[in-house]
C-alpha cells in the first residue's frame, strides 16, 4: 500500500478558506499608509560608522522603492528570479526587498557573516541573478569577495555594492535614473502571486548543512497578521529592529511586520547596547524583538548610564527559554513586558505569550498557538503526550514553509501536514508549550534525563552569573555528565563547589547537578543571540579528551 503524502494544494485551499492566506502584496499595505500618512516616519536606519541615521517618510520610502524596482526590471529581473541580499540592517535591505517583490522576484536574505564557503553554495543553489553587498562591513571586504565569486557563478548577472564607487555602486546603478515602477492597483497582487515562493532563506542554524527554506507572501502575511493581533501592534508603534535582517526574527517579525502595519521602523546595524538603548529612548521605541541576551544587555546598559527607554512596553523574545529572573528584571528596571515566542525558519512565529499574561506565562512557557497555527507534543510511538509530559514537538498551519528548495527528496511534512521540529517540549493545562531542549541537546546521565532548562534558569538566578548554558560531555560509566558554561558579573567569582552548594541549597536532585564548570568571557552565539551549544559540547568533549591523555 502506498503511504498517503502531504497535499500542498489541499493545504493552500484550507488556509484560504480559513481566512489565513489573504493573497495580498506588501505594496497594498504600503499604498494605504502612504495615502493616509505620507509624511510619517517609515524607516530610520542607524549605522555604526555614521552618527546620524538615514530617515525616510512613507512617501520618500515609496518613491525610492519605485526607482529601484524600475532599475531591476530594466535589467531583466522579473518573476522567479532570485535577488540575494547580503547586507547589514541598512535601509537598502528594506528597499531592495520590496522592490524585488514588486517585479515578482524572490528575495534571498543572507547573513553578513557568511564567507566564500557558505556563499558559493547558497548562491549556486539559488541560481541568484543579483547579489547586493556592502563595500565593507566590520572590517571585511565584501566587494572583493563578491568579485572573486562572480566568475564561478554562471547565473549571477549583477553585483551591486552599497557604498561602492564604480558603475555597479548601489546609488549609481539603482537610484540614478528617473524611471519609476509604481505599485499595482489596489486589489491587484502584481506579478508575485500569493502562493509562489517570495523568500528563500537558508538555515544557518547551529548544526547540519544549510537548507533553502521557501516562504510565500501568504505565509509571511499570516505571520505578520497573527503577531500584530496577539501583540496589539498597529500604526502608532515605533519598532527597533536590531536582530539581523538575514534571519527571520529581523526580516519577518521585524522589518516586514512593521512596514505591513504602517508603524515606524528603526534599524540598528550593529548591536551596541548603550547606543541601542539610547536610540530607544530618543525615538520613543515601543516594541522590539530578539534573544534573551539583548534583554540582559539593555538592563546592564541602563545601570551603567544609558537613558531608560521610557516608551518601551513590549519585547518579543525568541531563540531559547527566558530565565524567569530576567523577565522580572526587565519589568522592574525597564518597565517592559517580555513575551516569549517559539518559532523557526520553517514555521516562522508559531507560539506566543500575549502581553496581558507575559509576567506569569513567559517565565514558564514559550506561548500558545498563534491564529492559523497548530502544535502538538507526541511520544516516541506517535501517541499524544499527557499534560506536562515531555515529547517531540510538531507544528502545522498557515505560516509553514512551502518546503526545501531543490530538495524533493526531503519531504518535511507528514500526510496531515505536521512538521517535526526537532524540539522537545511539553504542554501545560492551559495549552501553553514549554521548550525543554532539542532532541540533540538532551543530557542523559545514568538513564536520567537532566532538566536542562530548569538548571540553566536556576544558574541564571545566582548573583554571580550573567549567562549560563548546560551541555553534556561523555562519561564511560554514566553515559553523560553535565558541564555548565557561565559568564560572570564584574567583580564576582564562582567555582564548582559553590555551584554544587547552590544546587543543594535549592534542593535540586544530585543527579542533575553540574559536574564541571567552565568560566568563559563570553558564550558562542549565532548573530541572533542564540547560544551555539554544539560548540560548547565540542569544547567540553575536547577538555575531557585532554584529561584522558594526561591520565595515560
Amino acid at each position: 500500500m502506498t503511504a498517503t503524502r502531504f497535499d500542498p494544494v489541499a493545504h493552500a485551499a484550507a488556509m484560504r478558506a480559513g481566512g489565513f492566506w489573504i493573497d495580498k502584496s506588501y505594496d497594498e499595505f504600503l499604498q494605504r499608509t502612504i495615502a493616509g500618512t505620507p509624511d510619517k516616519l517609515a524607516l530610520l536606519a542607524y549605522r555604526q560608522d555614521r552618527p546620524d541615521g538615514r530617515r525616510f517618510t512613507y512617501a520618500e520610502f515609496g518613491d525610492v522603492i519605485s526607482r529601484v524596482a524600475a532599475s531591476l526590471r530594466r535589467r531583466g529581473i522579473g518573476p522567479g528570479d532570485v535577488v540575494s541580499v547580503q547586507l547589514p540592517n541598512w535601509w537598502e535591505f528594506a528597499v531592495v526587498t520590496l522592490a524585488a517583490f514588486r517585479v515578482g522576484a524572490v528575495v534571498n536574505p543572507l547573513m553578513p557573516i557568511f564567507r566564500e564557503r557558505e556563499l558559493s553554495y547558497m548562491l549556486e543553489c539559488a541560481e541568484s541573478k543579483v547579489l547586493v553587498v556592502p563595500k565593507t562591513f566590520r572590517g571585511f571586504d565584501h566587494e572583493a569577495m563578491a568579485a572573486a565569486l562572480t566568475p564561478v557563478l554562471a547565473k549571477l548577472q549583477h553585483v551591486f555594492v552599497v557604498d561602492g564607487a564604480g558603475p555597479n555602486a548601489f546609488d549609481a546603478a539603482l537610484l540614478s535614473g528617473e524611471e519609476r515602477l509604481g505599485p499595482p492597483p489596489v486589489g491587484d497582487i502584481g506579478p508575485l502571486l500569493g502562493g509562489a515562493m517570495a523568500v528563500l532563506m537558508f538555515t544557518s542554524g547551529t548544526t547540519g548543512s544549510p537548507k533553502g527554506v521557501m516562504h510565500c507572501l501568504n505565509t509571511l502575511m499570516a505571520c505578520n497578521i497573527a503577531l500584530a493581533g496577539r501583540f496589539g501592534l498597529d500604526e502608532s508603534d515605533t519598532m527597533l529592529v536590531c536582530s539581523p535582517l538575514g534571519h527571520m526574527t529581523g526580516f519577518a517579525a521585524g522589518m516586514l511586520l512593521g512596514l505591513n502595519i504602517g508603524a515606524s521602523v528603526i534599524f540598528q546595524d550593529v548591536w551596541e547596547p548603550k547606543r541601542g538603548v539610547a536610540i530607544m529612548a530618543q525615538e520613543g521605541v515601543t516594541f522590539s524583538a530578539g534573544a534573551a541576551t539583548f534583554l540582559t544587555d539593555m538592563c546592564e546598559a541602563v545601570i551603567h548610564g544609558a537613558p531608560k527607554p521610557a516608551c518601551l512596553r513590549k519585547f518579543l523574545c525568541a531563540g531559547a527559554p527566558i530565565p524567569p529572573a530576567l523577565i522580572e528584571r526587565v519589568h522592574r528596571e525597564l518597565g517592559a513586558v517580555v513575551c516569549s515566542l517559539w518559532g523557526m525558519t520553517e514555521s516562522l512565529s508559531s507560539t506566543l505569550t500575549e502581553p496581558e499574561r507575559a509576567l506569569i506565562k513567559s517565565a514558564t512557557s514559550d506561548g500558545r498557538e498563534l491564529d492559523g497555527v497548530n502544535v502538538k507534543v507526541v511520544r516516541t510511538d506517535g501517541s499524544p503526550a499527557s499534560v506536562g509530559e515531555t515529547g517531540a514537538l510538531k507544528v502545522r498551519g498557515a505560516q509553514m514553509a512551502l518546503g526545501y528548495y531543490k530538495r524533493p527528496d526531503m519531504q518535511p511534512f507528514d500526510a496531515d501536514g505536521w512538521f517535526d521540529t526537532g524540539d522537545l517540549a511539553y504542554i501545560d493545562d492551559e495549552g501553553y508549550i514549554r521548550i525543554n531542549g532539542r532532541t540533540k541537546d538532551i543530557i542523559i546521565r545514568g538513564g536520567e534525563n537532566v532538566p536542562i532548562v530548569e538548571i540553566e534558569g536556576l544558574l541564571f538566578k545566582h548573583p554571580a552569573v550573567l549567562s549560563a548554558a548546560l551541555v553534556g560531555y561523555p562519561d564511560a560509566r554514566l553515559g553523560e555528565r553535565a558541564c555548565a558554561f557561565v559568564t560572570l558579573r564584574p567583580g564576582h567569582t564562582l567555582d564548582l563547589a559553590a555551584v554544587q552548594a547552590y544546587m543543594a541549597e535549592h534542593k535540586v536532585a544530585k543527579q542533575y547537578w553540574p559536574e564541571r564548570i567552565v568560566i568563559a568571557d563570553d558564550l558562542p552565539k549565532t548573530p541572533t543571540g542564540k547560544i551555539q551549544k554544539f560548540l560548547l559540547r565540542e569544547q567540553a568533549k575536547a577538555f575531557d579528551d585532554i584529561l584522558e591523555k594526561v591520565k595515560t
